[in-house]
């Protein structure tokens, strides 16, 4: 039989992934040592207290029916951990649970936006950022961050015109992937344009635990008057290591936060009431954890960055998430190219720049998620390979 299925499929393609992963395959059936830098999956384990939780509730039989709503404990420990953690205060109405980030900011658009509405997003960003408004059938435009810029929005840059029709615009800091934080001034510019223009805010909160600097990270709820403009997701997979069980809360403004709840009441039940537990102990139990898994992140930036630079590749320190950024070397002509050649000649796997919009060109982002002694043979392998010198046999 023959079918036919829905055009807007045609805008997704698996493209060089596809292919990074054929030749995976092919290197690791060859018997080769393989370094896996692509896929932002913590390789450490949740907390002991975090895993007795997921091991009582999944004896009791209640917690495998239907969740129709959060639990009122869930909802408290948010709340306590957002007051605790960042000191912000949020009432339940400025709380909801979606299955993870992903799934919460593809879902977003929908809930705020008519086809044809204009949404600002980041270029290079997240691809769930453009993925969420091209199914809602938004208007995309992109604000360009550069690294002349700082990675940080030039929001002057921004004609007048389509800010006045903007919906929404989305940031994310510390940002995937280029690596940087934005400083408190950038959340009050933001903050300012949102209210000139009327435009709701989304953040992006993911790695606000994730943070090279001593000062711990911070919410984008924390600034004066974010409440009123916008909403920011908060994520337990990577602070918690709980990727799999996909647990984030969208909070902040009331009316934002009802839309995506009454949109998810249409397709979903809710968190499945174990992940429930999981969260609420994450959540309310001790955090020396989180901060001890970010100096062990920061132990693998030093590694990884500092050992390339050492061997004549310019990567800047990552300031923040569990990414670093690094141009490609410039005898290369693309970063899909180099991810290909430098996976055929090193057996090192990371993602390319391209994958996170155009202005990602030039780039390829490595995941922390391998241990100290790893990386250092990863870079040693770079290394010999020659691939750094323009003279390699290009």
């Amino acid at each position: 039989m023959e079918f036919t299925f829905a055009d807007r499929l045609s805008h997704f393609e698996t493209g060089i992934f596809a292919a990074l992963n054929e030749k995976k395959n092919q290197l690791l059936a060859q018997g080769r040592t393989v370094y896996n830098f692509s896929v932002g999956t913590p390789d450490f384990p949740p907390a002991p207290h975090i895993l007795q939780a997921v091991s009582e509730a999944a004896a009791q039989p209640e917690n495998y029916r239907y969740s129709l709503q959060d639990f009122p404990e869930l909802i408290s420990a948010v709340s306590s951990y957002y007051r605790r953690r960042f000191h912000v205060a949020l009432s339940p109405d400025e709380i909801a649970s979606v299955n993870g980030s992903q799934e919460g900011i593809g879902h977003l658009s929908l809930a705020l936006c008519n086809p044809g509405d204009i949404v600002l997003l980041p270029n290079p960003g997240y691809p769930i950022f453009e993925t969420g408004a091209f199914l809602a059938d938004a208007e995309i435009h992109y604000y360009e961050l550069t690294a002349e810029n700082h990675f940080l929005p030039d929001f002057s840059s921004i004609p007048e015109a389509l800010a006045h029709r903007a919906k929404y615009i989305l940031v994310s800091y510390p940002m995937n992937p280029v690596c940087v934080n934005a400083p408190d001034s950038m959340y009050e510019e933001l903050i300012s344009f949102a209210k000139k223009y009327n435009i709701m805010v989304i953040h992006d909160n993911a790695y606000s635990d994730i943070i090279y600097r001593d000062e711990p990270g911070r919410s984008f709820l924390s600034f004066p008057g974010a409440k009123d403009v916008g909403a920011e997701f908060f994520s337990l997979s990577k602070s918690f290591n709980l990727t799999g069980a996909r647990i984030s809360f969208l909070v902040g403004n009331p009316q934002i936060v009802s839309s995506l709840r009454l949109l998810r009441s249409q397709i979903d039940f809710g968190l499945f009431p174990v992940v429930q537990k999981a969260a609420i102990a994450a959540l309310t139990g001790p955090l020396d954890g989180v901060r001890e898994q970010c100096l062990l992140y920061r132990e693998r930036r030093d590694a990884l960055c500092g050992g390339l630079r050492g061997i004549g590749w310019n990567v800047p320190d990552s300031e923040g998430t569990m990414f670093a950024w690094a141009p490609i070397p410039s005898h290369f002509s693309s970063s899909a190219q180099f991810c290909m050649q430098l996976m055929e000649q090193t057996g090192v796997i990371t993602t390319p720049g391209s994958a996170f919009g155009s202005l990602g060109e030039g780039y390829v982002r490595f995941a922390l998620t391998l241990p100290v002694p790893e990386i250092h043979r990863a870079i040693a392998a770079i290394q010999q390979s020659g691939i750094l010198r323009e003279t390699s046999g290009l």
